[in-house]
């Protein structure tokens, strides 16, 4: 696969979506934003998932410090509840019965046993574990200080948004169908969490995402 040279901004996202994930494929660099001015409601600490009742949304309670001049880096995640227990067991209902939940299973359950301090360090370990178990690796560094909003075309932060009206269009990214348990029911919903692909299609996951990536 023909790889863009020029990096691509991204924020930090929990259990990323399809299209987070090909910009990892697509570019040779990508750097995550973790001086910015934390937004909440977006894919920072919000997931999608695909399941018997059609689509759910997880969201991890957290903690800004310094309230709405907190940043990203300093974003601390909330353990009042047991939302870790909730995730999973979100997960497990949705993906019980897809093809390689059984495979990867124990590869994702730690992640939700281990209470990580930071939103940040949480959601990078989710991405290492997406590494480790389909065998590739992404070229990621986080940001050493604010990177300015600019034209250049490849600034994801704020484009990858779960509310339509926020999201941009995106020239580089085309959805496509891929097997899902619950499609007969609910239709195809092709661009939710990384782990919807995994699930469903295993290490042709990989080459599945490649294919949504579009080069001009």
């Amino acid at each position: 696969m023909i790889q863009i040279e020029e990096p691509a901004l991204l924020s930090t996202a929990y259990l990323p979506n399809i299209q987070y994930i090909s910009k990892l494929l697509l570019h040779k660099q990508v750097i995550i934003e973790i001086h910015e001015t934390y937004q909440k409601q977006s894919y920072r600490n919000r997931c999608t998932l695909f399941g018997a009742n059609g689509l759910q949304d997880l969201t991890i309670p957290v903690i800004k410090p310094y309230g709405n001049h907190s940043l990203t880096k300093d974003i601390l995640i909330e353990y009042e509840t047991n939302w870790q227990h909730v995730h999973w067991m979100a997960i497990v209902s949705a993906y019980g019965h897809s093809p390689f939940f059984e495979i990867f299973e124990a590869e994702f359950v730690h992640l939700f046993e281990r209470k990580e301090k930071f939103l940040i360090d949480f959601n990078q370990k989710i991405i290492n574990q997406i590494q480790e178990s389909l065998g590739i690796k992404f070229s990621i560094s986080f940001s050493e200080s604010f990177i300015p909003v600019s034209k250049n075309r490849f600034d994801y932060r704020n484009s990858i948004h779960p509310k339509e009206r926020m999201s941009k269009p995106d020239d580089y990214f085309k959805p496509i169908n891929y097997f899902q348990v619950f499609s007969d029911i609910h239709g195809h919903h092709c661009n939710v969490s990384f782990i919807d692909l995994m699930f469903n299609e295993g290490p042709q996951a990989v080459d599945i995402c490649k294919n949504t990536c579009v080069l001009y």
